[in-house]
C-alpha cells in the first residue's frame, strides 16, 4: 500500500495477539466491525488517489526527491507524536519499528515513485493489489499462517494476473512516457508490495499492543531523519522548489500525497491492522484500483483490454485468497 507508502497503515479493543499459528494470531471472520468495513472504505479512497498524485509530483521533481520529500513531510507532521510516544516504547521493538518503516514505507515510496517514471498511475494502482498475495506469503513464510489449496490457488491467480500484465499488457499503444508499452515498470511495485506484505505482518506480530499512533509516528520518526538530510543534501529538490516554474504546485501534490497517503493512512492502517486480520487490512487492494483507473481516466489515460483482464485475475487471486479457509 502505498506507503504505503505503504502503506500501506476501527474502534474495538484490539484482540490479544499471540505468536505462533494463524488461528492463534486473527480474529474470526465474523469480529470484523462495522467501523472496520468504513476504515477499509476511507482508506481505499486516499490510497486510490495516492497514484495520481505521485504522477503530479513527478512533473517537477524526480523519483528520489519525490520519496524522500513524502516521507519526510509525512515524519515532520507526526513528529509531535512521535516524541510522546517514545518514552514508552520498549526498547526490544525499536528495531521491529525500523524493520516496518524501512520496508513497509521508505523503500515503497521510491520504487511507486520510479514505477510511475514511466507508468500510468491507473496501472500502479492496478498492481498495489499484489498486497494481499504477499501479506499472506510473508504470513505463512516467517508468522506460520497456514497456507490451503485455495490460498494458494489465490495466490497463482495474483502472481498470473501481474504476469498478464507485464507481458501482454505492456503491447498496447503507449500514449506518452507513461503509457502501456512501459507496463516491465510495474515491477518496481511489485517488489514495494513485497515489503508491504513483510510490514503488515511485522506490525500484526511484532508491534501488536502499541497503540497506531505510537506506531505510525515512530517508525516515521525512525525513517524520516535519513530520508529529510538525504533530500536536503543529496537532491536538487531545493534549488528546484526555488527556480522551476511550476515546482510549489508540484510539492503541494507531494505534501497531500504525504499528508493522507502516507501519515494519515497508515495511522488509520495501522488502526485498523489491530481490529482485524492483516488480509482483511489488505483488502483495500478490491477498491484502490477503481479509484486510481478512475483518476487516471480523468487524466487521460490509456487503458486496454489486457490491463483489463491483469486486473480481474490479480483481484480473483485476491478475492480467493480473503474466501479461502
Amino acid at each position: 500500500m502505498p506507503s504505503s507508502s505503504l502503506p500501506p497503515l476501527p474502534t474495538a479493543t484490539p484482540p490479544t495477539v499471540a505468536l505462533g499459528p494463524e488461528a492463534a494470531v486473527t480474529p474470526k471472520p465474523d469480529a470484523i466491525s462495522a467501523s472496520a468495513w468504513a476504515l477499509l472504505a476511507v482508506l481505499s479512497l486516499i490510497w486510490g488517489t495516492s497514484f495520481i498524485l505521485m504522477k503530479k509530483g513527478l512533473v517537477v521533481f524526480s523519483a528520489l526527491e519525490l520519496g524522500a520529500c513524502r516521507v519526510s513531510v509525512a515524519a515532520l507532521l507526526l513528529l509531535p507524536f512521535a516524541v510522546g510516544e517514545a518514552r514508552r516504547i520498549q526498547p526490544g521493538r525499536v528495531k521491529w519499528l525500523a524493520l516496518s518503516g524501512t520496508v513497509g514505507t521508505l523503500i515503497p515510496a521510491f520504487l511507486f515513485a520510479y514505477a510511475e517514471t514511466r507508468l500510468a498511475s491507473g496501472l500502479a494502482g492496478v498492481l498495489n493489489a499484489l498486497t494481499a498475495v504477499f501479506a499472506l506469503l510473508m504470513g505463512a513464510w516467517l508468522f506460520g499462517q497456514r497456507l490451503t489449496g485455495a490460498r494458494v490457488l489465490g495466490i497463482a491467480l495474483g502472481l498470473a494476473g501481474t504476469v498478464v500484465l507485464m507481458l501482454l499488457g505492456g503491447s498496447g499503444e503507449a500514449t506518452g512516457p507513461r503509457g502501456a508499452g512501459n507496463a516491465w515498470y510495474g515491477l518496481y511495485i511489485v517488489a514495494a508490495t513485497l515489503g508491504y506484505g513483510l510490514s503488515v505482518n511485522v506490525i500484526k506480530h511484532r508491534l501488536h499492543g502499541l497503540r497506531p499512533v505510537a506506531v505510525t509516528s515512530l517508525l516515521l520518526a525512525i525513517i524520516g531523519g535519513p530520508a529529510l538530510a538525504f533530500l536536503l543534501l543529496g537532491t536538487g529538490f531545493v534549488h528546484k522548489l526555488a527556480t522551476v516554474p511550476g515546482a510549489w504546485a508540484a510539492f503541494g501534490y507531494i505534501a497531500l500525497l504525504a499528508t493522507m497517503s502516507t501519515a494519515v493512512a497508515t495511522l488509520l492502517f495501522n488502526k485498523l491492522l489491530q481490529q482485524s486480520t492483516t488480509l482483511f487490512a489488505s483488502s483495500s487492494t478490491y477498491l484502490i484500483p477503481i479509484v486510481a483507473l478512475g483518476w487516471g481516466a480523468l487524466d487521460g489515460e490509456a487503458f486496454n483490454l489486457w490491463h483489463g483482464l491483469g486486473m480481474v485475475v490479480i483481484l480473483a487471486g485476491v478475492w480467493v485468497i480473503h474466501r479461502a479457509k
